[in-house]
């Protein structure tokens, strides 16, 4: 399974290439698996490099606000790293 954070698109490029923002880190993606038009300020999701499929700023915004939500109580012990992997862990050792 993969799981795609929200990214915001700051910049595109005359190749189609989109610098974006993934949680504070930069990165460039390709764009061209996306049909619609796409500007600044519009929010992706990305695979390996692609972006797959853009989304609503609502959508995007309470996505991220999850994914904060769940790393900080990470950081403050109310759940493990390994809390709900199924017993997939078990697969890797």
């Amino acid at each position: 399974m993969c799981l795609s954070i929200p990214s915001e698109i700051l910049d595109i490029d005359e190749n189609n290439n989109a610098l974006v923002q993934t949680l504070g880190v930069k990165r460039k993606v390709n764009l061209d698996l996306i049909s619609e038009p796409l500007e600044k300020g519009d929010f992706v999701l990305i695979h390996v490099g692609v972006a797959m499929e853009k989304i609503d700023k609502e959508s995007a915004l309470e996505s991220i606000k999850t994914y904060r939500d769940i790393v900080e109580k990470m950081r403050n012990g109310e759940i493990s790293a390994n809390e709900g992997d199924l017993g997939l862990n078990e697969f890797h050792r």
